[in-house]
């Protein structure tokens, strides 16, 4: 990924040009140019390709566009950083449906899928931990990784402990979104997203020790991106994120774009020697479900991050080199979280639509319950596959009796044949026993 360009200082431009830049303001076609610009929040490193109107420097106009973007800033210290942000109509507009969707339509979707609405909570966390892994160099297929989760297989190798614990953090996070951010809680989320994946294990939920750690291209070794704060700040700086975490009293800032910042902030104090970017997101989720946004159990975000991983990337650089401008990162992330939300609506008809198909495969079979029926439409859509009853328990949320007790049911009416392989009982379509689909 190539290091964007650093914009030239303002105040350098404002010394040499004021008057002539100053002047542009007059100028009708500029300044539609310039809100257009703005409307897309582009960074420098695009910008200056653009064609101008009238061919003008594309610096002066640079300059305008900086100076209306200085009037809507927030300014927002931390540490020894100042950073700022945009308040953008565009992020009203997406906070906004997210705000009155936890309360309206999709509220009322998500509770239409009734039984289904446990399995999609364990789906979204399935494809979050895996996505997130993924991310961070995880190489194996979703598929594959999928299977290994629903059947609680044991991790064969680095990639799938990675995702073996990123499913495991965020079912942990769900039984602590309820309790205040502490340093404890940040190293104990660390050493979930990194069991038995760090080369040295005495770094797992553990802050590094040294300052050898830098963020660059794994393939270009010469490349930094970025260099972390010293080490003996972590401590306070940590101390420091929680208070700001877990503080509403001061500035109101909306709990998403919070949350969003606190991703930022964890990547940019850089606390750990690796598993620095999966911590950042599981902060992220705890932070919004534990302001009430219980929506985000049904979205997996890092799925959106992983479809956009270079801009992922960017939205750091571009925040970093444009004099900490968090607008870039809020703005990706809140793109991220709106296509995710667009997902769910999909899967939510989807699942609508397999429940009015199992709830007429009740009508037709009769002795079966939503669940079974749900169950053998999986078998349906399979019909050459062994399932397992660990596979069963783990999509549907339910304990191991239920699952088995289902299972052996649908087997007792004809539906599905039983068999034994290797001391374990498989399950798959009945051939006997014709089923209407």
């Amino acid at each position: 990924m190539k290091i964007p360009e650093k914009p030239r200082d303002l105040k350098d431009i404002l010394a040499k040009h004021q008057s002539e830049i100053f002047k542009l303001f007059q100028d009708k076609e500029v300044m539609e140019f310039v809100i257009a610009c703005n409307k897309e929040y582009i960074h420098w490193d695009i910008f200056r390709y653009k064609a101008t109107p009238k061919n003008i420097s594309p610096e002066h106009i640079w300059a305008i566009l900086k100076l209306l973007r200085e009037s809507q800033y927030k300014l927002f210290s931390f540490g020894p950083w100042k950073f700022h942000y945009a308040t953008l109509d565009e992020f009203q507009k997406k906070l906004h449906v997210l705000d009155v969707g936890t309360a309206g339509k999709i509220i009322s979707s998500i509770d239409s899928i009734g039984s289904g609405r446990e399995r999609y909570i364990i789906s979204s966390l399935m494809e979050e931990a895996i996505a997130s892994s993924q991310l961070e160099g995880a190489a194996t297929t979703r598929r594959v990784a999928k299977d290994m989760l629903r059947l609680k297989k044991k991790p064969r190798n680095y990639s799938e402990q990675m995702i073996v614990n990123g499913y495991q953090t965020l079912q942990k996070i769900l039984t602590i979104k309820e309790k205040t951010m502490t340093p404890d809680i940040i190293l104990d989320l660390h050493k979930s997203v990194t069991n038995n994946t760090l080369k040295d294990k005495k770094y797992e939920g553990t802050y590094r020790d040294n300052n050898e750690i830098v963020v660059g291209d794994p393939l270009e070794l010469e490349k930094v991106y970025y260099t972390p704060p010293d080490y003996k700040q972590i401590l306070a700086l940590i101390k420091e994120f929680c208070d700001f975490a877990n503080n509403d009293e001061q500035e109101f800032i909306h709990p998403i774009i919070k949350g969003i910042m606190l991703h930022f902030l964890i990547a940019y104090i850089h606390p750990f020697e690796d598993g620095n970017g999966r911590t950042a997101r599981a902060i992220f989720y705890w932070y919004v479900l534990n302001r009430g946004y219980w929506l985000f159990e049904f979205m997996a975000i890092s799925r959106m991050l992983l479809r956009s991983k270079v801009k992922y990337g960017l939205s750091y650089l571009y925040t970093e080199t444009d004099a900490n401008d968090l607008t870039y990162f809020i703005m990706y992330h809140l793109t991220a979280i709106e296509e995710a939300c667009e997902d769910m609506n999909v899967y939510i008809k989807r699942k609508n639509k397999e429940q009015s198909e199992a709830l007429r495969l009740i009508k037709s079979l009769k002795n079966i319950n939503l669940r079974q029926a749900e169950i053998l439409k999986d078998f349906l859509k399979n019909p050459e596959k062994m399932f397992v009853v660990n596979e069963i328990l783990t999509t549907y949320g339910v304990v191991y009796q239920t699952a088995r007790n289902d299972l052996l049911h649908l087997t007792q009416l004809g539906y599905l044949e039983k068999t034994k392989i290797q001391k374990k009982f498989v399950f798959k379509l009945s051939k006997k026993k014709i089923i209407p689909e």
